[in-house]
C-alpha cells in the first residue's frame, strides 16, 4: 500500500531534521510542497533529487486528486509545507482528506514546530495551551479570538507578520490587560533568534523601537484561576456596567472595564452585563 506521509521540516536552522525525515524524502517517488524554491534548497542541501511538485492553497483541490492518483498508482507521496509540520497553518489538509477518503495510508513523521518551539522557551505555563494561527486582519472574526485569548486560563500561541507584530500587540494589551506576560519569538532556530519576555505592555512599548524582522511567533499567558464574584462583586458590577450603559458604551466595552477597574474574570463579566434587564439603556 502506498503511504502519505507528512515530513516536518526545519523552521529555520537546516540541521533541524530528522534521519528519519531525509530517508523519506530521499526514499518516495514525489514531494509535493508549498514553495518549490524552497523544498529544492533543502533538498539539494541534503543530496536529494527526487522530484518536487507544488500544492499551495491556490491549486491544492487539485493537487489532492493528482496525489491521489500517484497513491493509487503505488507511488509513496511526501508532503511538506514551507517550514515546520505540514498543515500547521499552512495548506495539505485537503490533500490527507483525499488520501484516507481513497483508503491510503497517511503517516507523520515528526519535527520542527514553531509551535512548541515558542511555547517551551517562552518560560510560561504551558500544561494546557491553544494555537491560533494567524489572526483574521480585522472584523468580527478578530475580536472573537482575541476576546477567546483575553478570557482563557490556557496559554496561547499565535502566529503573526513581523508587519503586523505592533497592532497585534495593541489589541492583546486591550483586551487582556498591558500587565498579561507574553513572550515574542523571533527568527526560531536562525542566527538572530530573539526573545522577547515580558508584559505586553513592555512588548508594545519595544517593538515601536526595534522593528521585527522574520518569522514571529507570539505566546500569551492564560488568566489566572478564576474566583466565583462575591456578592459585593456582584453588587459593584451591576452598578458599574448600568453607569457605562447608560453612557453608550456597547456590553464588550463594559465588560473589560468591569475586568480592569473590579477584577472580575472577564467571562464572568460578560455574563453579568448580559444578565441585567433587557431594558437597561444602551
Amino acid at each position: 500500500m502506498a503511504t502519505l506521509y507528512l515530513v516536518s521540516t526545519p523552521i529555520g536552522n537546516l540541521g533541524d531534521i530528522t534521519y528519519r525525515a531525509v530517508e523519506v524524502l530521499r526514499g518516495v517517488g514525489r514531494v509535493v510542497a508549498e514553495d518549490t524554491r524552497r523544498t529544492r534548497l533543502l533538498l539539494r542541501h541534503y543530496g536529494i533529487g527526487t522530484p518536487v511538485t507544488s500544492a499551495h492553497a491556490h491549486n491544492e483541490a487539485r493537487r489532492a486528486q493528482l496525489v491521489s492518483r500517484w497513491l493509487g498508482e503505488g507511488l509513496d507521496v511526501a508532503l511538506v509545507s514551507d517550514a515546520g509540520t505540514p498543515l500547521v497553518s499552512d495548506p495539505g489538509a485537503r490533500i490527507v482528506a483525499a488520501a484516507l477518503s481513497a483508503g491510503h495510508r497517511v503517516a507523520p513523521i515528526p519535527g520542527a514546530s514553531a509551535v512548541l518551539a515558542a511555547l517551551v522557551a517562552s518560560g510560561l505555563p504551558f500544561g494546557r495551551f491553544s494555537f491560533l494561527g494567524f489572526l483574521p486582519r480585522g472584523g468580527a472574526a478578530r475580536a472573537r479570538l482575541l476576546d477567546a485569548v483575553a478570557t482563557t486560563s490556557e496559554t496561547a500561541v499565535l502566529f503573526e507578520a513581523p508587519d503586523r507584530l505592533l497592532a497585534l500587540l495593541e489589541d492583546l494589551a486591550e483586551r487582556c490587560g498591558g500587565e498579561r506576560c507574553v513572550a515574542v519569538a523571533r527568527e526560531l532556530t536562525k542566527v538572530h533568534e530573539e526573545f522577547f519576555r515580558g508584559t505586553l505592555d513592555g512588548a508594545r512599548r519595544y517593538y515601536e523601537e526595534v522593528a521585527p524582522r522574520g518569522e514571529v511567533t507570539v505566546v500569551v499567558e492564560g488568566t489566572a484561576a478564576e474566583r466565583e464574584p462575591d456578592a459585593a462583586d456582584q453588587d459593584a458590577g451591576c452598578a458599574l456596567a448600568r453607569v457605562l450603559l447608560a453612557q453608550g458604551k456597547r456590553p464588550s466595552a463594559v465588560a473589560r472595564e468591569l475586568t480592569r477597574r473590579l477584577g472580575i474574570p472577564r467571562n464572568r463579566a460578560y455574563e453579568l452585563v448580559h444578565s441585567l434587564p433587557e431594558d437597561r439603556p444602551v
